[in-house]
């Protein structure tokens, strides 16, 4: 917040995600808050009855102009477009919170430069990512079963079960544990809640407790994603995730802590050289640092 002007009068956030970042800096500051469109048409949000101040069009000096991002900078330029019958009226301030190194100089203020390939938690079901990821079922696209009785109110649950985030993007694959049994109710459900999807795959085992048994959940996923060409896995158990990244060696998006987990896929000779020193301190270091000695 230091980097921001004090003597900002109104807070103006572009649609979106942008509305996000503008929402939280106007409380902040203790200012009053517009989005791009209702601005250029001369409006401001109303307040609510704690706030008894009554600013008007006439009594804004300085504006500040706020999106969550600016990657080329075309979006900050169709706003810059859109405002600009009023840029004579005020004194202005452009500003984005994530910032990449060419997109930094379509604004004045930038909080964070990022340039590397970035997605964000508010917008991660409406990414493009999606169409190149794994997705986990029970926990991601709808709540968790309560209980599985592998029978009458389990079936049930597969009917009814309440969604929880539906993409807006084809989704490259659904990877579930759930048995391959029950892929009929699985697929009617996903056409009932409009998930698109190209490849669903379930576990191909007779019974609950089979299923149980085994055991192999995190690492069952993590070979398919290995195998797969998708980039993003988004997993809804904490145990799982780490599982499915330390077996792929690609990004998993633990859902439950809220983390991105990175196990780069080591080479053989450093596994090798891995396992050994755990087994055997000295005979690790026989064998590797003899040049050494």
């Amino acid at each position: 917040m230091w980097q921001i002007p004090r003597d900002i009068d109104l807070v103006v956030g572009v649609p979106r995600s942008g509305m996000l970042a503008a929402e939280m800096i106007s409380l902040y500051l203790n200012v009053r808050l517009s989005d791009v469109d209702s601005f250029a048409n001369g409006r401001i949000y109303s307040v609510g009855e704690t706030r008894s101040d009554s600013i008007q069009m006439g009594h804004i000096n300085h504006v500040l102009v706020v999106d969550d991002s600016i990657n080329s900078g075309m979006s900050m330029s169709h706003v810059r477009e859109k405002l600009q019958p009023l840029q004579s009226e005020y004194r202005w301030t452009y500003m984005a919170v994530v910032a990449s190194s060419e997109g930094v100089h379509y604004v004045d203020i930038s909080m964070l430069i990022i340039d590397d390939e970035r997605i964000f938690e508010w917008n991660l079901f409406h990414h493009g990512y999606i169409s190149r990821a794994f997705l986990d079922m029970d926990g991601i696209l709808c709540e968790d079963p309560t209980e599985d009785d592998d029978g009458e109110r389990y079936n049930l649950f597969l009917e009814t079960a309440k969604p929880r985030f539906i993409p807006t993007v084809e989704i490259d694959t659904i990877i579930t544990c759930r048995l391959e049994k029950y892929r009929q109710q699985t697929e009617l459900w996903l056409s009932k809640h409009n998930v698109r999807y190209r490849h669903l795959i379930m576990l191909d085992m007779p019974t609950r407790d089979a299923r149980r048994k085994w055991g192999k959940h995190g690492e069952w996923k993590g070979l398919h994603y290995r195998r797969s060409g998708c980039i993003l896995f988004i997993e809804s158990s904490s145990s799982q995730a780490r599982q499915i990244a330390s077996s792929s060696g690609k990004p998993v998006i633990d859902f439950e802590s809220d983390t991105l987990l990175v196990y780069p896929k080591m080479p053989l000779r450093r596994r090798i050289k891995r396992k050994i020193s755990r087994l055997s301190p000295t005979l690790f270091s026989i064998i590797f640092h003899a040049k050494e000695r």
